[in-house]
């Protein structure tokens, strides 16, 4: 459904781009990839936003590497390059503005570690006024307990068991951080879930009735915000 697209950022980007039928200008979302890159799985999320009405692109921030093993990005939360991915964000949203096909505003959903990312994400760039964190690993070194420029936006974070539900201190760090800058944050358990029970590629660990329950969710907040 959708392509390769190349947009400025620190330097040359890439991310794959997919844009609703029927003509008519739409809000955006940028979808951030788990731990192992630009996947099928992230390209088939893109293309159900797209489906659902929004103008949905994900970067790809190993430039058409995949991780061979989760140490690799893992290693991204604990390192600038969550500063550099965080900016490499903030360069997709306003690529996303400047397309005539986007009207509205931009919102940031993101799997694991790209969940983290995509509450960050909020707190550097005025255009992105909502997150919904799938799973997300919290918190990573160096994380400010202060978030900034959160005021009017909002925030969900689904939570599975597996990682300790909304009670994780991670969880709870982030949604103060949140609340204190003046945002919204809605968290949801699911429970009895494997963490990654969104991905449907990998069926040791997939829920259906609580990725429905999650999309579902996910679609409010960002037709509440967005349009």
């Amino acid at each position: 459904m959708g392509e390769m697209v190349s947009y400025r950022s620190q330097g040359a980007a890439e991310g794959y781009l997919a844009i609703p039928s029927g003509g008519a200008a739409s809000p955006a979302v940028i979808v951030i990839q788990d731990w192992w890159g630009l996947v099928p799985h992230v390209r088939a999320v893109v293309d159900r936003f797209a489906e659902a009405g929004f103008v949905a692109l994900a970067p790809d921030f190993r430039h058409g590497e995949p991780a061979s093993r989760p140490s690799e990005p893992r290693q991204m939360l604990n390192s600038v390059q969550m500063d550099e991915a965080a900016a490499d964000i903030a360069a997709a949203a306003d690529y996303l503005a400047g397309r005539g096909e986007v009207a509205g505003k931009v919102g940031c959903a993101g799997f694991c570690a790209g969940a983290s990312l995509a509450l960050w994400s909020a707190t550097r760039s005025e255009r992105i006024v909502a997150a919904a964190a799938f799973y997300p690993r919290l918190p990573w070194d160096g994380m400010s307990a202060e978030w900034s420029d959160y005021a009017g936006k909002a925030a969900v974070i689904h939570c599975s068991e597996a990682d300790g539900t909304s009670s994780d201190d991670g969880v709870q760090t982030a949604r103060s951080a949140i609340e204190n800058a003046g945002g919204t944050c809605q968290t949801y358990d699911y429970p009895g879930t494997a963490h990654a029970f969104f991905n449907e590629d990998r069926p040791e660990n997939y829920d259906q009735r609580a990725a429905a329950t999650a999309w579902a969710r996910t679609l409010e907040l960002f037709r509440a915000k967005l349009g």
